[in-house]
């Protein structure tokens, strides 16, 4: 019987230990998600693009695309003249994988973009990010950006 009481004390406390670890991470990755997303609104590129794995896959309203397409396209974008106007984030919801090597963050994105001819747009996006920590860093290895549906009216 103490033998049996031993092995259910040890593993509460490793069951404890990992709910532990996986709200730091959690944390961690809501705090990454919002450093990321404010160097966006800023159009901070190097910043920005600091956030991403080099194997980094997305897809966008557009299809798919990798890490170098998605620089050259937005990089030009940006010196066309447009730019994020402002962004803000909701509805965060950040999974851990029990080995805590892997997040995967999804939330609702309201971004104002100005185009190169001036003109700003006021959209809703739903993002998932898929996290991954790549020796002690974490890196965004892929996203996933789409508009949300339209609210409908009351």
């Amino acid at each position: 019987m103490r033998n049996r009481s031993l092995f259910v004390v040890v593993l509460l406390a490793v069951a404890a230990g990992s709910a532990m670890a996986q709200s730091g991470t959690v944390r961690e990755i809501n705090e990454l998600e919002q450093k990321m997303n404010a160097a966006y609104a800023a159009n901070d590129l190097p910043a920005y693009f600091a956030y991403y794995d080099p194997d980094f896959t997305q897809w966008l309203p557009e299809g798919r695309t990798d890490l170098p397409q998605y620089e050259k396209m937005w990089t030009a974008f940006i010196k066309s003249g447009g730019g994020v106007e402002s962004d803000q984030t909701s509805d965060m919801h950040v999974q851990v994988d029990p080995s805590g090597d892997t997040a995967v963050a999804s939330y609702l994105l309201r971004v104002k973009t100005r185009s190169a001819k001036g003109i700003v747009t006021d959209e809703e996006f739903q993002e998932t990010d898929v996290w991954f920590k790549r020796g002690e860093a974490w890196k965004v290895v892929h996203l996933h950006y789409s508009h949300a549906p339209k609210k409908k009216k009351q």
